[in-house]
Formats: structure tokens, sequence, C-alpha cells
């Protein structure tokens, strides 16, 4: 089975767009090999890791708008109320919310406490179904990835994004270099005359990209070696988006190698299978 990707923009604003033109121009790809790219199994763990992932990010999105939902009726409660409890910290603020009694529904007052109360409660049900979410994801990248996620910088959630740009079967991801292709983090030249330039690499998987630069984030803030490398680099004069763009290079090298025993596992199985 071959994985063909969308059709030629240019193509596809010359000839239209049915059903039929799709499948012909899959299969000319195919036939022209144009389309090698092999797709994901999505038939063991880390398939189950993106489910929960899902599950986690709907529930950390709406946990948000939870929040936002509350401090908008804050602002627009009656006075004496908001004087209670615009001074209160986040969790302060969600636990009093959450504790409050309105008696029957009958002014504003009472109205806006039991809307806060409800919104309250509903970030609280959020947090303890995030918490459950991110204690299998756990458990499962640590099953998995254990060197991986003992790295410093990645914990259970990033090992996890970089798992799920792998798949379950890793082998069909053939270098390094083509992981790091795959997560948006390879240099594009950008020469012109005598210039030799590179820029940075808009494509590839956009949530294993962010996972890397949220992991070069906090190792910019608390890694020591990472430190030493953005003060040489920033005295060469390079700006902080080149060094992030080498940083996340470098990660996802560290992130390929450190996957070595995932990928060696998948394909003993694979030959035992």
């Amino acid at each position: 089975m071959v994985e063909v990707l969308r059709t030629d923009r240019r193509d596809r604003r010359l000839r239209g767009k049915s059903d039929s033109l799709d499948a012909e121009n899959a299969a000319r790809a195919v036939l022209a090999g144009i389309a090698t790219a092999v797709p994901k199994s999505a038939d063991g763990q880390v398939e189950m890791l993106r489910t929960i992932k899902v599950a986690k990010d709907v529930a950390v999105k709406a946990r948000s708008s939870a929040l936002i939902s509350l401090k908008q009726v804050l602002v627009n409660a009656p006075p004496e109320l908001r004087e209670q409890l615009q001074r209160l910290s986040k969790m302060a603020l969600i636990r009093r919310c959450a504790a409050l009694r309105p008696e029957s529904v009958e002014d504003v007052a009472a109205a806006t406490k039991h809307t806060l109360r409800a919104t309250a409660r509903r970030w609280l049900a959020l947090e303890a179904e995030i918490c459950a979410h991110e204690k299998l994801l756990t458990q499962l990248t640590g099953e998995l990835v254990p060197d991986l996620v003992a790295a410093f910088g990645i914990g259970a959630d990033v090992a996890a994004e970089l798992l799920i740009v792998a798949g379950d079967n890793p082998e069909r991801v053939r270098s390094e270099a083509a992981f790091a292709k795959l997560c948006g983090v390879t240099p594009i030249p950008a020469s012109s005359g005598k210039i030799t330039r590179h820029r940075l690499n808009r494509g590839g998987h956009r949530q294993a990209n962010a996972a890397l630069y949220r992991a070069v984030i906090v190792r910019m803030q608390y890694h020591q070696p990472t430190q030493a490398y953005v003060d040489r680099r920033t005295a060469e004069g390079k700006t902080k988006a080149e060094i992030i763009r080498c940083l996340k290079r470098f990660l996802a090298r560290e992130v390929w190698a450190r996957m070595r025993p995932f990928r060696q596992a998948r394909q003993l199985a694979s030959v035992a299978a």
C-alpha cells in the first residue's frame, strides 16, 4: 500500500476536481514513482496513544473555554459578588465558585452564582479528565520509549506526539534525515547569487514541529549545555529564530537515536510475524 498526497494545485486549477480525476492522478503518481510513502499501520500502542491524545487535546480546549467563560461572567457579575471574587487567584476562584450555593434563582445575583458554580465544576471535571489522560500517556510512553521520556525537556506529551508521527510501523521512515523532514525541521535552501542561506521549513507535521519547539524552549531556559550553545551562536551573530531552528534539528536527531530500541523491537516483531 502506498500513500498518495494531494494533487498538484496547478493541475487541479487547470483540470478541476472530481473523484475520477483524483483516482487517475493518484494512479499516475504511483506509476511514475512520485508517491512512495508507506502509510501508518495504526494497529498498535502508538494508535492507542493517538486516540488518547485526541481526547486530552479536546478536554484541554474545553477547560480553557470554561475558564474564559467563568471570568467573562465574573466581569459582568453584580458588584457585591464581583468584589468578593475578582481578587482571588485562579484555583482559589474556581474552588470558591464551585462551592457557591445559590438559592432559588429569582434575581441576577442568584443566576450569576448558578452559572459560576456550573462553569467552575465543569472546569474541575475537565481537569480530572485531563489528569487521567496524562496518566495513561505517561504509562504507555514509559513502556514504549523510556529513554525518550527521560530526556531533558521531553515528557510524556512530547514523546507521544513524536511517536504518533513515526507510527506503529516506524520502519516506513527510512532515516534520521527523513524523520527530521517529516517533523518540518530540515532547512530549505534559499540562496540567491553569491549569498548562501537557508530558511525555515513550513511543511511537515505541524504538531510534531510544535512539540520539538516546546522541548527546545524548555532547554533554552533550564538546560545548561543548551544555554551555552545559545550564547555561542548569539556571539556569532545568529538570530534567535535561527538558533531555535538549529536546536530543533539537533533535537530531532536526538529523538531519532533515543527511539532506536522502539524501532528495533518493531522490526523484530515484523520479522517474527
